[in-house]
């Protein structure tokens, strides 16, 4: 395959949409790492350093906007691109994911052509903060 396959962290507590998740990146050419609370993400980030992290904003014991906070607040993980991807589609809801550091915020339900070109196009560094 590639020189290097990137590898995407999906941080989400609904095992059915994790599971279709992960198959849709793992058939577009991504190694990708699971973890189904924020306590597990957070440190599943820390330990494998992914090239990008999905993550759910509502999670067991720690939700995704701390998880966000914890990841972009610290000098080792800042540039690792956070994508929100979450059911909450509030204007409160995006701008706290955008203080807490996020790259981006896309809500369910999504279309994965769209979660694909948005997840390749912060892997190559553009539209960095974008909006959903």
């Amino acid at each position: 395959m590639s020189e290097h396959q990137e590898r995407i962290l999906l941080i989400e507590d609904e095992k059915a949409m994790s599971d279709a998740v992960k198959l849709r990146l793992e058939a577009n050419g991504f190694s990708v790492l699971t973890a189904y609370d924020g306590q597990t993400g957070l440190a599943t980030a820390r330990k494998e350093r992914p090239d990008l992290i999905i993550l759910d904003v509502m999670l067991p014991k720690l939700d995704g906007f701390m998880v966000c906070r914890m990841l972009k607040f610290d000098e080792k993980y800042r540039n690792i691109p956070v994508l929100l991807l979450t059911a909450r589609t509030q204007q409160t809801d995006v701008q706290q994911g955008e203080e807490m550091g996020a790259d981006a915020y896309m809500t369910k339900p999504f279309k994965s052509e769209e979660l694909l070109a948005r997840i390749r196009a912060l892997l190559s560094g553009e539209n960095k903060k974008a909006e959903a």
